[in-house]
């Protein structure tokens, strides 16, 4: 699997299975997760590798925003709803 800061990605197991959320960062065989609402990017979720299914969509915004360390839940928001039907 092809993971990185910005992927959107859906989750495969747990209380949150079938919800949709970016990485914020990968470490250790773990992705960090948020939606921007339930869970935010100052507590994100810690999810194995294995129980996510990679979509093709990768936010650039996102991806430089973590790299600098300075990502923000409106702009998860924002990069969800490009994804999420109407």
């Amino acid at each position: 699997m092809d993971i990185t800061a910005g992927s959107a990605v859906y989750s495969r197991a747990g209380r949150d299975k079938g919800g949709l959320f970016i990485v914020l960062d990968v470490k250790d065989g773990y992705a960090y997760l948020a939606d921007g609402d339930k869970r935010r990017t100052a507590n994100p979720k810690k999810k194995k590798l294995k129980h996510l299914n990679k979509t093709n969509f990768v936010s650039e915004a996102v991806a430089d925003a973590c790299g600098q360390g300075r990502v923000e839940d409106h702009m998860i928001r924002k990069a969800l709803a490009e994804l999420k039907p109407i």
